[in-house]
């Protein structure tokens, strides 16, 4: 049954995001949280695991701002390449910027999983996760205030 939900997702992302670079810059940012995701899966201490549980939800809530984003720009300026279309490209900047950083935040929690499990709860290191948590949360914001302006 899951084969038959994924293709229908499948079918209602091509119709809402295309297949150039919107698409792509959601499905990075899915992937990011998906990765962010496999390394909670491995945290032994529940200290660690709750801290970095609190940062896994706060940017799960981004995908469907991400998502709106991506549709909304498929509307404006459709992509079903690799050229992105120039009246956007601060808007896919921004995007870029979030997948990025959404990669390096599952970087560093992985990073505080392994601190926690030598020397239990790495303050620093889930510091390092929050900060860069805070980094997607603001390429998201700059995407959404850059769809938003008149002209877009």
């Amino acid at each position: 049954m899951a084969l038959f939900a994924a293709a229908r997702q499948g079918r209602k992302d091509d119709a809402e995001l295309g297949t150039g670079v919107w698409r792509r810059a959601h499905d990075r940012f899915r992937r990011g949280l998906d990765r962010y995701h496999q390394i909670l899966e491995g945290v032994e201490d529940d200290a660690v695991y709750n801290e970095l549980a609190g940062f896994a939800n706060q940017l799960a809530q981004l995908l469907p701002r991400v998502r709106e984003c991506c549709v909304t720009a498929q509307a404006q300026h459709p992509s079903e390449g690799l050229d992105i279309p120039g009246a956007l490209l601060q808007v896919h900047r921004a995007l870029s910027r979030a997948g990025n950083a959404l990669a390096t935040t599952a970087e560093a929690a992985a990073m505080a999983r392994l601190d926690g499990e030598r020397w239990g709860v790495a303050s620093a290191g889930l510091e390092n996760v929050r900060r860069r948590a805070e980094v997607v949360a603001e390429d998201v914001i700059e995407a959404e205030r850059l769809l938003s302006e008149p002209g877009q």
